[in-house]
């Protein structure tokens, strides 16, 4: 779906995936909650325009889940931080 898009009813979406009013309602207010839609009285939900900032933060932190996870892994390979620097730079080289 495309910003500004409207999105189906609660009652019709529920009803077409044959799933409870309220958790569809719990859905579609998580996602406004997040930034993802909105709503005008009156008129119903709409895709909400892209927040680009969300987005970056979203993406910062699975970025420091996954290093937390490596920071745990390292040691048992007796892994430096000299040496993961070393392999990101590997990775990330381009040819």
């Amino acid at each position: 779906m495309k910003e500004g898009d409207l999105l189906p009813s609660i009652r019709a979406l529920a009803t077409d995936l044959r799933i409870s009013v309220i958790t569809t309602k719990r859905a579609y207010d998580e996602l406004e909650h997040e930034g993802y839609i909105y709503t005008v009285a009156g008129k119903g939900c709409f895709v909400a325009q892209r927040n680009i900032e969300l987005i970056r933060e979203e993406n910062l932190k699975k970025i420091e889940e996954h290093i937390q996870k490596i920071a745990e892994l390292a040691p048992s390979c007796n892994l430096t931080n000299g040496d993961l620097v070393e392999m990101l730079r590997i990775l990330t080289r381009e040819d």
